[in-house]
């Protein structure tokens, strides 16, 4: 605590008014005095002598007069072993720790250590005595889970330090000194294995900002084939209500090509969190054959709890994946949704009473969002590895209105769009991700003509599909009705998937590249078809063989029964391969 003090002179919701005697900063952290409870609040704006705060808790009781003490930090969460694995809220307070503390109607005021000064961990040490580090240099590391955890100089340290002793290797509890740095003005500072950092800094101690090349692989076809997302990149799930947005991120969480995942449950429902908490550390991760919470953190902030820590949760949660970006590991981000925080900014700029934006939405809404997928990127290391965190952020727009700000403004920074569609999701496709809306600016984990190929008799079919609306399956020509019909083979084979299969639900590229051959050969064939009636029998034959194996293991002898089976209906009616596909093929082999 600083000797800045203040008085309450207004109360607006969760916003208060505060009148203080010294310094005080923007983002900075204080306490209301209400009762013997004091509630964490933090300085959102300061002019006239007065400071706005927004406050964490429900602020029943306060009243003018009521105490403030600052306390001169910003905004901040503890950084260092034992993180993995956690239930945070949006302030991370551990609410395991705090049901058991406080009950599960949580108090207010209660505030809890991320990590336990007490926990000791087994220290190895990288850095010896006489050499040169700086913020984000590697002192030693300890094992958490299967990784091994970097202990690094705290991100708050400015230019270059020479370490002046290390612990040897052995066990030590959290905030022992584990190493004494000292400055250029020849200043001692000792380190432990945790330091704090402001949620709203973002962290650059790295060598390097790269461009996402790399395909992060999530085994969902429609996702890696048509609409990838790279390592290091940012995309978003817009949808309706029920579409499947929560599903769809479980599922990529999952299996995803990451090392670590974080889940940022950003004022949804709290029935759907409960089912994360319940779900997840049942779940086999097919990396490690462990639990799949062994490498997750959840930042937990339903719509039951109050708006302003739903604010801090997004920023808890990126803060969290750069820092373990800063050890080379690569970091999955989920923000679910980030619509509900853009209305808790909502709310917090109306009570300010600014002058509003677009269906009263601040009028910086979009420099928000831009700030916030910004921080998602892959970075070289001062040490010469690489990290890179990835962010894929939920909109839940108002009826499934793509046009609405929030939406509008997260297409704007992001790179790769997914747009959920309720006619996808009725009809009990999944993903419910539209084909013709969505799109990507990554590089496809397939040959990229391949995928135009493809993509030429998704919209062609579509095309034929609404003509037909219109003038009915009699008035399509048999060409036209052969292409529809092989645009509903490609959907139904590949854009789908089964999710309550165990082999269908995840495929790898490998898998993808070899049937992808296959549909190629499928759509770009003449055939011998004589009527619809023996074109739509023909094609739901060839489509139900293509799913049967799909649901085959790869590589074992059922699959090669399936697929002679499969290629013995196809070459029943096939007349002749075009030439564009029979380059195609030639390509790949």
């Amino acid at each position: 605590m600083t000797d800045t003090k203040g008085r309450v002179v207004a109360v607006n919701g969760n916003l208060i008014s505060v009148a203080f005697d010294g310094t005080v900063s923007l983002n900075e952290v204080g306490y209301v005095s209400v009762g013997d409870k004091k509630l964490k609040s933090e300085v959102i704006r300061i002019q006239n002598g007065e400071a706005q705060l927004q406050v964490f808790e429900m602020t029943k009781g306060i009243q003018t007069g009521d105490e403030v003490f600052f306390t001169n930090e910003l905004l901040s969460i503890e950084l260092g072993p034992g993180l993995l694995g956690q239930v945070f809220d949006g302030l991370q307070n551990p609410l395991p720790e705090l049901a058991e503390q406080a009950g599960y109607f949580l108090e207010r005021g209660v505030y809890l250590d991320p990590l336990p000064d007490a926990s000791t961990w087994s220290f190895t040490p990288i850095a010896k005595a006489g050499d040169t580090v700086k913020a984000g240099s590697f002192i030693g590391e300890v094992p958490e889970g299967t990784f091994k955890h970097k202990i690094m100089v705290p991100f708050t340290f400015l230019g270059n330090y020479t370490v002046v002793s290390v612990k040897e290797k052995g066990d030590y509890a959290l905030k022992d000194t584990i190493a004494v740095v000292k400055d250029a003005r020849g200043v001692e500072h000792n380190l432990s294995m945790s330091f704090n950092w402001p949620v709203k800094r973002s962290v650059n101690c790295y060598a390097e900002r790269l461009m996402p090349t790399d395909t992060l692989t999530t085994k969902i076809r429609l996702i890696d084939t048509f609409f990838p997302v790279a390592k290091g990149g940012t995309y978003c799930i817009p949808g309706p209500f029920g579409a499947g947005k929560t599903v769809l991120q479980h599922t990529t969480s999952r299996n995803a090509d990451v090392d670590i995942v974080i889940v940022a449950a950003c004022g949804e429902r709290a029935g759907e969190v409960v089912e994360i908490l319940k779900e997840f550390p049942e779940l086999t991760d097919p990396r490690t054959g462990r639990s799949l919470m062994e490498r997750t953190i959840i930042i937990c902030n339903t719509s039951s709890m109050p708006v302003a820590a739903r604010e801090a949760s997004v920023y808890t949660g990126v803060t969290l994946a750069e820092y373990y970006r800063q050890m080379g590991l690569h970091v999955l981000l989920l923000a679910d949704s980030t619509s509900r925080w853009a209305q808790a900014l909502r709310e917090m700029s109306g009570r300010l009473e600014e002058i509003p934006g677009e269906e009263a939405f601040p009028a910086y809404l979009e420099s928000y969002i831009a700030a916030f997928y910004e921080r998602a990127g892959i970075v070289r290391l001062h040490d010469g590895s690489t990290g890179s965190v990835t962010i894929g952020g939920t909109v839940s727009p108002a009826g499934g209105n793509f046009e609405e700000p929030v939406t509008q403004a997260t297409l704007k920074v992001v790179g790769s769009f997914h747009g959920l569609s309720r006619e996808r999701s009725d009809a009990r496709k999944y993903p419910a991700i539209d084909p013709l809306e969505s799109w990507s600016k990554y590089k496809s984990v397939l040959d990229k003509d391949w995928v135009d190929f493809a993509r030429y008799y998704m919209h062609r079919g579509n095309e034929i599909e609404q003509m037909m609306k219109v003038v009915g399956e009699e008035g399509t020509s048999l060409d036209d009705y052969i292409v529809y019909l092989k645009g509903e083979f490609l959907d139904a084979v590949y854009l789908q998937q089964n999710s309550f299969d165990e082999i269908d639900s995840a495929v790898t590229v490998e898998r993808q590249n070899y049937s992808f051959q296959k549909i190629i050969q499928v759509l770009g064939s003449d055939y011998n078809l004589d009527s619809k009636d023996d074109a739509r029998t023909y094609f739901y034959q060839l489509r139900q063989s293509f799913i049967d194996w799909n649901y085959v293991l790869w590589g074992s002898e059922e699959f090669s029964k399936k697929e002679k089976d499969l290629d013995a209906l196809y070459e029943s009616k096939v007349k002749k391969l075009s030439d564009k596909a029979k380059h195609l093929l030639e390509g790949a082999k």
